[in-house]
């Protein structure tokens, strides 16, 4: 059974910074993706970075280029989401995801997705 737990949420105000932290158990060793996305209410999950799972290929969202980075440790079997310049539209739930098949890139589609963890809350203040 995929267990996918977040952590690291918070209420920093505009300009600082978080680290986000996903702890994935009974998912090692598959050729697929992991993933951090984003939901406010009222709106579609979006994807924010992606990665595949041998730590190679990463992809960002364009909003969050430059801010962002996403990286897997697989020691650890933890993916992380570093996230500074912080702005209040980067607000939302902060949700991990994991696919254990690779389809040539790791998506930013949330239907792609398997594994789902159940979020943590980000909210930045101006």
């Amino acid at each position: 059974q995929v267990l996918l737990v977040e952590s690291g949420g918070g209420s920093p105000q505009a300009g600082g910074s978080l680290r986000l932290s996903c702890a994935a158990s009974g998912y090692t060793d598959s050729a697929g993706c992991m993933g951090w996305f984003r939901q406010v209410l009222g709106k579609e999950r979006e994807g924010v970075a992606s990665i595949n799972n041998g730590g190679t290929l990463i992809y960002l969202a364009d909003s969050v280029k430059g801010r962002f980075a996403i990286a897997l440790d697989k020691a650890k079997n933890t993916l992380y989401l570093q996230m500074n310049s912080l702005r209040p539209e980067d607000t939302g739930m902060y949700y991990c995801a994991a696919v254990p098949r690779w389809r040539g890139w790791c998506s930013f589609s949330a239907s792609d997705y398997n594994y789902w963890g159940q979020g943590t809350q980000v909210t930045v203040s101006s």
